[in-house]
């Protein structure tokens, strides 16, 4: 069984930006940077994120992305003082016990934001498990 795609990694996403500016202006906020280049026309805005692309764009289709952060309630804390619709509250989602999907003994935590285009975006922090 294969586990991990050979010399593939995902090198850009791209979102639903109707206005370029507002959706510019929230993504620098979320991620704490500016972006990393723009190109209107055709109505395009990059960010880097750790490598792969943010690609902000006008036709594309909506999409739902997960950024890992550091501090889960502290982010949400940054965006809700921003302004920033939180759709769910930080919470555990998983536990993981075994290694496939986080380092084991740890726990998922996610949050949910929506952006300023109205996409949802997933925040996501693994901790380790609390114990009691």
């Amino acid at each position: 069984m294969l586990r991990k795609a050979p010399g593939m990694r995902v090198t850009q996403i791209a979102q639903r930006a109707v206005d370029l500016d507002r959706a510019s202006r929230f993504y620098s906020v979320l991620l704490q940077t500016l972006p990393l280049a723009t190109y209107d026309p055709p109505g395009l805005v990059f960010f880097d994120l750790a490598g792969t692309r943010l690609l902000l764009d006008r036709v594309a289709p909506t999409s739902l992305i997960y950024l890992a952060v550091d501090d889960i309630h502290g982010t949400v804390d940054r965006l809700r003082s921003a302004g920033v619709a939180v759709t769910s509250e930080p919470h555990v989602i998983f536990r993981h016990e075994d290694g496939t999907l986080g380092p084991p003994g740890t726990d998922e935590w996610q949050a949910f934001v929506t952006d300023s285009e109205g996409n949802t975006v997933g925040l996501v922090e693994q901790r380790p498990t609390s114990v009691g």
